[in-house]
């Protein structure tokens, strides 16, 4: 007793700074046996303070989280689906009446049949394989349908056309001295049966307009056109365009060639004479006379001024331009063998139609307009064949679908920038009335950008057209982001994505904003998105208001509400900031954090100014800690604020709010000051002096007392006073009171062990050791918690230093406790740690030639010497307690031992199994020492698990493994639920049919007292069904007895289902959308015993057979041993099956 009283004469002489200490001395000033002064009981219940610290952690435990500022790797707990966004039909196209839609059936029908051109790898070119998608997309019975077909075949086929764009040429020969030529290209349509037949022949082609000429309409189909003369080049550049009617798509041909332009005369001669040109025989003579000139020039020379010479042809058959054009590169021919040629010709080539007999043609309807309703009629019907809730869908048309817009959309001589605009305009009205993947909308509007560069004009209503599309989806989206929270919580990784996108389709829209003479925005796109940001900011903070803090309510139900508004606000900033304001500042130059963070900071804070100045004068204890707990969460707000860079919280409507707080935050803490010597005391009349468990020094008060100043020290760090001199007082009194809290408790200690029988002879021992090492352990917690509660002093203050008054108090109790409390009971058993491995080693080490027991024999020595002396100073409580740890230190150093040595005799193994069971016979003591229930148990059976399969090899350890799960299946009953599933081999098919039927009294895994259960099916060993993949059944919401009745087929052999281990598992999960899903119980079930495996299934069929009830159960020791085991063998089957199983496990937890 003169230790503790050493002590606490000792503090009180050293903290003659703390007045509550001198006042402890004037009362006490030689009595180390007067009671020590009781706790005085204010307003707040005295109870044990048990109540009071646990509401104490819960707002600690909010402050863990707002340390420093939010990483996304943190926010984004959840990769579930996106929450769906709201849809609504009446923003898509409008819908057609039945005359427009027949006629669109007979528009693509005609389309179909009237084809022409080379159809590409990706198209599908079965005529009935078109027609029969047609008739699905329509909804048309068989009937019908073939009369609409055999009405559109006797209607008059489409005029042809084709389109040629001469863009340049390159690497031509040179014909002039200078070194280059004065090339031009002459083009034409020659029909088959007036083409000209020589040693090379001509392709002859329609031509369309030069370049430059008179554009009164397009020339006849007799006419040749030619190009202008690009003067002293190899590579000219051309990009003239021509379009030539065309009368047999399968037999017309478009003929090219290039000249050397030698003077005016001949070209103009040319030209003169091709518009004299009538009938194909005439074509054929002037060709003629071309092909004369040219065999002339190429073979003797020029014979007579004024001849150009010729570079080379082409010849391209019209049926062999792709349905959807080409542009590529051309090889130059020659006309003749004498003829010297070189160089290539950029052609682009498309084949359109020009009169269509259709109802829509025959109506003024654009080509145009026909493909926008053909195209948003052939999404509706792809995106139907889609999951009904998907939002993932990237507009991939089927083949039938993709070549009936293609050829549509090359008969209507639409455009790459129109087709664009079409893809746009219908892909985003369909968007609004059912939810497409933003991934594809922005690949449209990239594609559109792309294209508009290059044109940059359309006609006056498709741009309208275009325009009204703009604005219908920049108003839906700003409307998602009026509700951002709702469909796109930060949470949810796979929402904060979508919203990445949304923003980048927005972007692309404001880039549009300068090309349109028709403006969709009657603002800056950013500011719109800002004006419909604060909307929905304000929005959602006046519907927290009304629910959880309604202005109606008394004042002391408003604070518990506005308390949890803070907290909702503070989560919502740093979403904010962590997920929000990077998407936003990047995509769209939109500063969201700020604009954010300024609304609801001025929000909140007006708030909390309102009510602080209506509570202050009926200030409780209630009120103060309601206060206190506020006052912390917007501190934290404020604090946000100024932890980023180049942020001033002066500027803030939170600046100053400390002040009507002060009041309530004293009294709060001399609440805590009295709370926490109820809490001490409490805590000493439950102790009973003895260690809390096998690894601990010291006593349950011991560890209580540690956890009050812990959270003594985080609150002081919470709440941060920003007042200097206010933070000091504070302080100060706060540091007092900890001090006081310490000695008080010591004095408890010391009466405690004064009541303790026999206390004056040697079997105070142990008790004297615990309370020993109470002491030191409430050493360091109070040094810590004190050395915590610095405050800032000022400009005078040394940064790192401690105030004065309070480095005072922390040396001074310092130096005192920890005097007597360095030493620890040093016969506990950390200190056997190396002296037992290495006894263990001495085991391993040991040669076979000697006996097993000779080889132990040390080890038992030592424990036989060691456990004596702990006997002669422990009660048998604590002594069974020292054992426990001890036997569980020697079966991990046994399991360390075997984990160092691999590939080793049977021997070793052998000599290991005798020391473990002499270490059973050592610790049991003939039933005065431990039970075997409890040697037997835990780390034991993983040993001996071990050492059994370490004999065997890896394939027969993972065939244990499933052996022992069916093992499991008697041993468990209801505890987890049951799971009936019905199974058969159908021996024709090859192939195991399991079928999950349903569950039944299910672990409730969530809070609501329920689960969302399914089942993941698997076969097993991975070694007998190597190429059969798991397979899973469908969610069941909020159920304990979900029904299921699904059917699953594993093609797999009968011999491999007859293997030794080979079982169907089945484990249930519990489906989170926030985390990671919750593990509910497993069952097995062995393949021999399956119907159809032993011998073929007789009559009847797969379901026929009788369902099997499965109890599920957790995996128990010999299980997870078989994976250890495992996971030790370095062979690459041993750690792929142990990597697969290790990524469940980690959501199994402890049976309960």
């Amino acid at each position: 007793m003169s230790t503790l009283l050493e002590i606490k004469s000792s503090v009180l002489r050293q903290v003659q700074v703390c007045p509550s200490f001198r006042r402890r001395t004037e009362e006490e000033p030689a009595s180390g046996s007067a009671d020590p002064p009781e706790p005085t009981a204010g307003a707040w219940k005295p109870g044990d303070g048990v109540e009071f610290f646990a509401q104490m952690r819960l707002i600690l435990k909010k402050g863990e989280g707002r340390q420093g500022l939010p990483c996304p790797e943190v926010l984004l707990r959840s990769s579930s689906p996106a929450p769906a966004e709201p849809v609504d039909p009446s923003r898509g196209l409008r819908t057609l009446s039945q005359e427009e839609v027949d006629m669109l059936y007979e528009e693509a029908l005609y389309t179909v049949l009237h084809r022409a051109g080379t159809m590409g790898p990706d198209q599908v070119d079965d005529e009935e394989a078109l027609l029969s998608y047609l008739q699905q997309v329509f909804g048309t019975g068989p009937e019908e349908h073939a009369t609409a077909v055999e009405r559109v075949k006797k209607a008059k086929a489409p005029t042809y056309a084709l389109k040629v764009s001469v863009m340049r040429a390159k690497n031509l020969l040179a014909k002039d001295p200078n070194g280059f030529s004065d090339p031009y290209c002459m083009l034409g349509i020659l029909p088959a049966s007036g083409a000209v037949r020589e040693p090379s022949p001509h392709k002859e082609q329609r031509f369309s307009f030069r370049k430059g000429s008179k554009r009164g309409g397009p020339l006849p189909a007799k006419c040749i056109q030619v190009t202008e003369v690009k003067s002293s080049t190899l590579n000219p550049v051309w990009k003239e365009h021509f379009l030539f009617e065309i009368e047999d798509v399968g037999t017309d041909q478009l003929h090219l060639d290039i000249w050397d332009h030698d003077d005016d005369v001949s070209l103009v001669e040319a030209c003169r004479k091709l518009n004299e040109v009538i009938g194909l025989k005439g074509v054929s003579r002037y060709f003629k006379q071309i092909v004369k000139s040219a065999r002339a020039n190429g073979t003797a020379g020029p014979t007579e001024d004024h001849t150009d010479d010729f570079l080379g042809c082409l010849n391209i058959p019209v049926r062999e331009v792709p349905v959807a054009g080409e542009d590529r590169w051309f090889k130059l021919e020659p006309r003749s063998s004498a003829s010297r040629v070189q160089g290539d010709c950029q052609l682009i080539l498309k084949l359109i139609t020009t009169q269509r007999d259709t109802n829509m043609s025959q109506r003024g309807r654009s080509g145009f307009l026909s493909y926008l309703l053909l195209l948003n009629r052939l999404l509706q019907f792809e995106h139907r064949a889609e999951e009904p809730n998907s939002s993932s869908w990237r507009g991939e048309l089927s083949g039938p679908a993709a070549t009936v817009l293609c050829l549509h959309g090359a008969q209507s001589n639409l455009s790459a920038l129109q087709l664009a605009v079409l893809h746009w305009q219908v892909s985003s009205r369909h968007h609004q009335t059912r939810t497409l993947d933003y991934g594809y909308l922005l690949g449209l509007l990239e594609d559109l950008q792309a294209h508009w560069e290059e044109a940059g004009s359309l006609p006056q209503e498709q741009e309208e057209g275009l325009a009204d599309s703009f604005s219908a989806f920049s108003e839906f989206g700003l409307q998602l982001l009026r509700q951002l929270r709702d469909y796109f919580p930060a949470t949810n990784s796979t929402a904060v994505y979508r919203l990445e996108l949304l923003l980048k389709c927005l972007g692309k829209l404001q880039l549009f904003q300068p090309s349109f003479e028709i403006c969709p925005f009657e603002t800056e796109l950013n500011m719109d998105v800002a004006a419909a940001l604060k909307r929905g900011n304000r929005e959602w903070f006046d519907k927290l208001l009304n629910t959880q803090s309604p202005r109606e309510q008394p004042g002391p139900q408003r604070l518990a509400g506005l308390i949890k508004l803070a907290d909702t606000i503070y989560e919502d900033l740093q979403s904010c900031y962590g997920i929000y304001a990077s998407l936003f500042h990047s995509i769209i130059k939109v500063d969201f954090f700020t604009l954010t963070f300024r609304q609801l900071e001025r929000l909140v804070a007006e708030e909390a100014w309102v009510l602080t100045e209506e509570l202050s004068p009926k200030m409780t204890l209630e009120v103060a800690l309601g206060l206190f707990e506020l006052y912390l969460t917007l501190a934290d707000i404020q604090r946000f604020w100024s932890s980023i860079p180049g942020r001033d919280s002066r500027s803030l409507a939170l600046a100053g709010i400390h002040a009507p707080f002060l009041p309530a935050v004293k009294l709060w803490l001399q609440v805590l000051r009295d709370q926490t010597k109820w809490r001490l005391q409490g805590a000493v009349d439950v102790d009973t002096l003895e260690p809390m468990d096998a690894s601990s020094k010291h006593s349950s008060s011991a560890a209580t007392a540690s956890l009050c100043f812990s959270h003594i020290q985080e609150l002081w760090a919470c709440l941060a006073w920003p007042d200097p001199a206010q933070a000091q007082t504070l302080g100060t009194q706060l540091s007092q009171d900890l001090c006081e809290a310490a000695l008080f408790y010591t004095e408890l200690l010391r009466k405690k062990v004064d009541a303790q029988p026999g206390a004056a002879g040697e079997a105070v021992s142990e008790p004297l050791c615990v309370v020993l090492n109470d002491v030191e352990l409430l050493r360091k917690a109070a040094g810590q918690a004190l050395r915590g509660l610095a405050w800032p002093e000022g400009a005078a203050g040394l940064e790192g230093t401690l105030p004065r008054p309070l480095l005072s108090c922390t040396q001074a109790l310092d130096e005192d406790l920890q005097r007597e409390a360095r030493t620890v009971t040093a016969h506990l058993t950390s200190k056997m740690v190396g002296d037992v491995r290495k006894y263990v080693q001495h085991v391993s080490l040991s040669p076979d030639s000697i006996q097993n027991d000779e080889a132990v024999a040390p080890l038992l020595k030592y424990l036989d010497e060691k456990l004596a002396l702990l006997n002669a100073s422990l009660v048998k409580e604590n002594l069974n307690r020292v054992l426990e740890a001890l036997w569980e230190l020697l079966l991990q150093a046994i399991l360390q031992a075997l984990g160092a040595n691999r590939d080793v005799s049977a021997d070793f193994y052998g000599r290991f199994h005798f020391t473990l069971e002499a270490l059973v016979n050592f610790f049991h003591a003939e039933g005065q020492g431990l039970p075997l229930e409890s040697l037997r148990d835990g780390s034991y059976k993983r040993l001996e698990e071990e050492l059994r399969l370490h004999q065997c090899s890896t394939r027969e350890c993972i065939e244990q493994y499933y052996l022992d799960k069916l093992k499991q299946r008697s041993m468990e009953h209801n505890r987890f639920g049951r799971l009936s599933v019905r199974c058969h081999y159908e021996a024709a098919e090859q192939r195991l049919a399991v079928e999950v039927l349903h569950a039944a009294d299910l672990l409730p895994l969530d809070a609501n007292g329920l689960s969302d259960p399914f089942v993941i099916v698997e076969l097993g060993p991975p070694h007998l069904f190597p190429l059969v993949r798991s397979q899973r059944t469908q969610v069941k919401s909020r159920t304990l007895h979900p029904v299921y009745d699904e059917l699953f087929y594993f093609s797999v052999p009968a011999e491999a289902c007859r293997r030794r281990g080979a079982c169907v598992l089945f484990t249930v999960m519990d489906h989170d959308w926030l985390s990671t899903n919750d593990f509910a119980g497993e069952a097995a079930l062995g393949l021999g015993s399956v119907g159809g495996v032993a011998r073929p299934q007789v009559g009847g069929s797969a379901r026929a057979s009788q369902p099997v009830t499965l109890h599920l159960r957790r995996p128990r020791a010999q299980v997870r041993s078989a994976l250890r085991m495992l996971e030790g063998r370095p062979n690459k089957e041993a750690q792929e099956f142990v990597k697969r199983l290790r990524e469940l496990e980690k959501y199994m937890e402890a049976d309960p």
